[in-house]
């Protein structure tokens, strides 16, 4: 049985996963165009952060970040190498939905890069409904930067 944990950043199976996540990110991504949060980036008050296992095996994480009252922004979402391609990473993200949902979050955004090597986390996207967007927050226009959002039904 799947269980999450939030905010156990240090723990040292998801600072390892989170480690690697940033390391790729900002490889794939050319200067000025890697938004990727490091640790003490995720631990601000406006984010929730939750990993997912089973038993003692880590299998992804990701992060809910408060940008108002009813818009919410989806950061760090990472499956483990060994986790990938068998739906957890749609787990991840239909929690981070339902967490949305329990604070009256209305609409779920979430930037990514236009790259090759980010063409798996599109997939994913578009697989859970999210559709393009102008940026939105903090963003700007980026050709390296693909910007998504979708509305949730908080009935």
């Amino acid at each position: 049985m799947f269980r999450l944990i939030e905010g156990n950043f240090d723990h040292p199976k998801v600072n390892q996963l989170l480690k690697k996540h940033f390391i790729e990110l900002r490889a794939a991504s050319p200067e000025g165009s890697a938004h990727v949060l490091d640790i003490p980036g995720l631990k601000v008050q406006s984010i929730k952060f939750w990993s997912l296992w089973i038993d003692d095996q880590l299998i992804g994480c990701g992060a809910l970040k408060f940008l108002d009252q009813n818009h919410g922004e989806f950061k760090s979402i990472r499956i483990h190498d060994d986790f990938r391609g068998k739906g957890n990473g749609i787990k991840i993200i239909n929690h981070l939905i339902e967490e949305a949902k329990k604070h009256n979050i209305t609409r779920i955004s979430i930037e990514t890069g236009a790259g090759k090597f980010f063409a798996p986390a599109r997939k994913l996207f578009d697989v859970c409904g999210f559709k393009p967007c102008p940026p939105f927050a903090h963003y700007k226009e980026d050709i390296n930067s693909l910007y998504l959002t979708k509305h949730l039904d908080n009935n």
